[in-house]
């Protein structure tokens, strides 16, 4: 009886210390399971384009598709080269070709898989110089995925005038 207890005492423990290993960054695991589900709507998205259409804009009065895709991953290498501790100077607004801004998008989820890949638990809270005064690795993260959020929906509109379906709604077909 006393040997059952011990297994069953032992094999409860191993099982809590399992599941409690797991959560062990609940909060950054989230932070960068939001990341990477915007990241493939976002890079899903660069593809879909037409090369064609990288220059339509909906109105004379905002970016063309091919300045939105520059945008992001400019605020992306900026942000993330940041919380990386090496601030870099971003360059996708000089790119051309829907190549060269594909790769520069890709360089700047290159520097964010970095930033994102660094973010536990216990260093979400280390506080980070930015605009508007100091803000946590976590907090500037978070900005980071609600920006990247927002500037998706405004491709999936462009998208969607061209007639291509947005890639996360390809996913739900």
């Amino acid at each position: 009886m006393i040997r059952y207890f011990a297994v069953t005492l032992i094999s409860v423990l191993a099982g809590a210390s399992a599941l409690q290993a797991q959560n062990a960054n609940p909060l950054s695991s989230e932070a960068q399971q939001a990341y990477n589900s915007i990241k493939r709507n976002l890079e899903g998205a660069a593809e879909a384009m037409p090369e064609a259409d990288y220059d339509f804009k909906p109105t004379p009065e905002i970016r063309t598709f091919s300045a939105l895709v520059a945008h992001v991953a400019d605020a992306q290498t900026r942000t993330c080269s940041a919380v990386n501790g090496q601030a870099k100077q971003p360059d996708a607004a000089s790119k051309k070709t829907k190549a060269e801004l594909v790769a520069a998008f890709k360089a700047s989820f290159d520097e964010c898989d970095k930033a994102y890949g660094s973010l536990t638990d216990a260093n979400a809270t280390q506080m980070l110089p930015g605009r508007g005064g100091q803000r946590t690795k976590l907090g500037v993260l978070t900005g980071n995925t609600i920006h990247d959020n927002e500037e998706y929906g405004y491709m999936a509109v462009y998208l969607r005038l061209k007639g291509v379906t947005p890639p996360s709604s390809e996913r739900r077909r």
